[in-house]
């Protein structure tokens, strides 16, 4: 099964953070599971990083570059379809990472990993 990891839900996965739910766990373990990154993950976590509100214990891009490597997760690029799939999506939620990660996991059709049960009130399928 293919699985789009909230930014939260990866950094948890690096940091073994006990918030994490049991079921996440198994899912971003479980060898039959292809586990994807956003782009857009990536983008939020270099800007909070930047602006000093995600502590790294190094530059923000060379940690993100080997924890990717680390766990192997696939990284999903931001396409056309993503951003146009924004125009339908009613205003839930107003962060636009959380509504581009929205936006990706429908067109791609897959579940999100994510705590964020607000998520769920577009009919994306969470899993946490």
């Amino acid at each position: 099964m293919k699985l789009l990891l909230d930014t939260h839900a990866f950094l948890w996965i690096v940091a073994d953070d006990a918030r994490l739910s049991q079921a996440a766990r198994n899912a971003f373990s479980g060898p039959q599971n292809e586990v994807w990154l956003s782009v857009a993950s990536i983008w939020e976590i270099v800007v909070k990083a930047a602006r000093g509100k995600l502590p790294f214990p190094q530059p923000a891009a060379p940690y993100l570059r080997e924890q990717i490597r680390q766990t192997r997760v696939e990284v999903l690029p931001i396409s056309l379809s993503h951003v146009f799939r924004l125009e339908s999506l009613p205003m839930r939620h107003r962060d636009p990472f959380d509504r581009i990660l929205v936006a990706q996991a429908l067109e791609e059709r897959i579940p999100l990993v994510s705590r964020d049960r607000t998520l769920s009130g577009y009919g994306v399928e969470i899993l946490w």
